[in-house]
Parts: C-alpha cells; sequence; structure tokens
C-alpha cells in the first residue's frame, strides 16, 4: 500500500491550513496513495492561541476534512485540538487530538495525546490536557496505530499497537527544535520500530526557515525529516527540511515476516 506523510508548515489561520492540506491531499491522491498524514497542530500551528479554534470532532473543521477524504478518496491523518475540560484554576485547556477520517464512515477516529510535552523548557500540560486511550483504523487488511509527537519517546504505546494487530503506526509531530533535536528523531523512530516490529510513519512539520516562515520563539514549530521506517528499524524514506510530500510503500507481508524471524513480542516478559 501507499501512504503519504504531507510534511507542511501550518500557520495560525485554520482556513488558510485547509487550503494547504487540499493541495497535499490531491497531490498525495493523485499518486496513488491510499492514505496521506499530516502533521500534529495541522489545525493551528503551535505558539498560537488554541482554545479559540478548539472545535469537537464534529466541528466545521473537521466536516471540512471528512469532505476533503471523500472528494479524493483516501484517509487523512491530521492533528487538530479539541476542547478540555479546564485546569483546577480555571485555565482553559484544550486536547491535542489526531482525526483520522476516510472517503466512507467505516474510517472514522480520534486519538487524543497521551504524553504530553512537558520537556526541553515546553509544558505542554499547562494548556492540554491528556489523553488515556489508544486509537487505531483498518484499511484494506492494513491496521494503522495512532500516535502524536512526543508519544514517540514511550515504547509502551507502539507495542500495545503492535500487540492489537497493528502493521504501520502514524506519528504525527511538530517537533521541537535545538541541539541534537534531529538525532534523537530519526534515533526514536528507529527505535520505535524495533520494539514493535513494524512499520513507523513519522510525519513532521516542515522547518519553518526553510518553508520561509518566521518561527516562533519557544514553541515546538518542526524540524522536517519527516521518515518512514521498516519493521527492522531500517529507515526507507527520509524528507529534507522543507516542504514536502514524501511517498512510501508499506507491506503488511513484510510485518508478518519479521515478527516470525525476530519474535520480540512473543519473547518479552513482564518483570
Amino acid at each position: 500500500m501507499r501512504i503519504a506523510a504531507a510534511q507542511i508548515t501550518t500557520g495560525p489561520d485554520p482556513e488558510a491550513n485547509l487550503a494547504l492540506m487540499r493541495e497535499y491531499t490531491y497531490r498525495a491522491s493523485y499518486a496513488g496513495a491510499k492514505v496521506v498524514v499530516f502533521p500534529e497542530a495541522t489545525q493551528r500551528a503551535f505558539g498560537h492561541p488554541l482554545p479559540p479554534i478548539a472545535e469537537p470532532v464534529t466541528g466545521p473543521w473537521a466536516e471540512a476534512v471528512r469532505r476533503l477524504a471523500r472528494e479524493f478518496r483516501i484517509v487523512i491523518v491530521a492533528g487538530m485540538f479539541t476542547p478540555g475540560v479546564p485546569s483546577a484554576d480555571g485555565h482553559p485547556r484544550v486536547v491535542n487530538t489526531l482525526l483520522a477520517v476516510g472517503p466512507d464512515a467505516d474510517i472514522d477516529v480520534a486519538y487524543d495525546k497521551i504524553h504530553l510535552y512537558d520537556a526541553f523548557g515546553f509544558k505542554e500540560s499547562d494548556g492540554v490536557q491528556a489523553g488515556r486511550s489508544p486509537a487505531q483504523f483498518q484499511l484494506d487488511g492494513v491496521t494503522f496505530g495512532l500516535a502524536t509527537c512526543y508519544d514517540i519517546r514511550f515504547p509502551n504505546l507502539f507495542i500495545a499497537h503492535a500487540r492489537s494487530g497493528a502493521h504501520v503506526t502514524l506519528v504525527p509531530a511538530s517537533w521541537g527544535a535545538g541541539e541534537g533535536k534531529l538525532d534523537q528523531w530519526r534515533l526514536l523512530a528507529r527505535a520505535r520500530a524495533l520494539d514493535s516490529t513494524q512499520y513507523i510513519l513519522a510525519c513532521g512539520q516542515a522547518e519553518p526557515a526553510a518553508a520561509g516562515v518566521e518561527s516562533i520563539q519557544g514553541a515546538p514549530t518542526g524540524v522536517g525529516h519527516s521518515m518512514l521506517v521498516s519493521p527492522l528499524g531500517v529507515p526507507l524514506a527520509e524528507a529534507g527540511d522543507a516542504p514536502e510530500l514524501l511517498l512510501a510503500e508499506v507491506d503488511p507481508a513484510v510485518v508478518s515476516h519479521t515478527r516470525t524471524m525476530v519474535p520480540v513480542l512473543e519473547n518479552a516478559r513482564q518483570f
């Protein structure tokens, strides 16, 4: 199956970001992809107020994404923000949500980011409510798990997806820049593939400077380098810094063969 990572740089305007999504969805569909993955924070980039644009997954922004999926006959995965419960001190919060919708109603799921980015001087939990449950969808015999950005540092989520039958886990991200961060991004994608013997498609926001956009100081706004990693941890395709549509192929038979050859899921012990 051909899948695509739409490595874009989003801004503050959800409508402008939808227009960008339309361009890349068309390109992915024209290239024969069955799934196109957009980054975390596709609806609105980090560094801008999030509560004013948060809406339910039945709201107008999400419905526009569904129309794109129907129009181009493709599954779309994209990061948005849904309303959260205010904090104990009354501070408004959102939920960092992935929406996965297909051309037909049988694929329509949402995943709320479980692990919040309270690291490297950024505290996502100040304004974001954590999710609790993994989410998956199936398409033409391929099972896809969902994860978001900082989740990639936590092997158990990926192992849980694999134990539930996932062949591929999709990881939309808006990775924070900084010394060593690109190396960590690459290493973590490869490690999670090896932990769980599945493909990892990690789709990040493009680097703002490479996209001709001013970066927002202190916000995790992306480093590019979206990539597909094989179940044996081999990078199969990788984008550069700038906006790009990355096309790649996944094969569930390769996952099955790898799990027979290296049965880490069977061999694992609890202690």
